[in-house]
């Protein structure tokens, strides 16, 4: 079995986690349920040899494991000046800078006070992943952001744009 088929396998197992992210309501359980999903991304980029992801989804696993307990500010420069010394320590170009840019999106969402705000900026910072592993040439991990980004989407419209159900009133005779 090759290593970059063992990395798509990972994929998989990450895929699990951020399928389920999008579907709960707590913002805690969207967090931790994302973080599990990163450190399997990180491992999946380690096996492809793509250090700045592999750098930059480690510190998201851990990044998305705080932000489930605290919005403080503080943290999230922290996580963000982390990120820049990732990308300057392993930098090797278009897919450095993409991830980097994912990361830093992502990492403001992470330490957004509401799930509403965290999934609307997830948006964008999806987006950049997608455009990252169509660069590096990952089409699991392609399939995984697009099925993340739908799961959020999903999620985004049944609790903030569905109309809300009137309830069925019968007639009682």
């Amino acid at each position: 079995m090759s290593v970059f088929f063992i990395s798509q396998l990972l994929v998989g197992v990450a895929l699990i986690f951020d399928i389920l992210s999008f579907q709960f309501k707590n913002r805690k359980y969207i967090l931790h349920s994302i973080a599990a999903a990163c450190f399997f991304m990180a491992v999946h980029f380690l096996l492809l040899e793509q250090w700045t992801a592999t750098v930059l989804m480690g510190l998201s696993a851990f990044r998305y494991g705080v932000s489930g307990y605290t919005t403080d500010r503080r943290w999230m420069y922290f996580f963000c000046m982390a990120a820049v010394a990732g990308t300057v320590w392993t930098y090797a170009g278009l897919a450095s800078l993409l991830s980097f840019g994912a990361t830093f999106v992502l990492t403001v969402g992470a330490f957004s006070k509401t799930d509403k705000r965290l999934r609307e900026i997830t948006f964008f910072g999806v987006g950049l992943w997608i455009i990252h592993n169509v660069v590096v040439w990952s089409p699991s991990a392609i399939a995984l952001e697009s099925l993340f980004l739908m799961s959020n989407v999903v999620g985004y419209y049944r609790y903030y744009i569905r109309p809300s159900q009137p309830e069925l009133v019968t007639e009682q005779e």
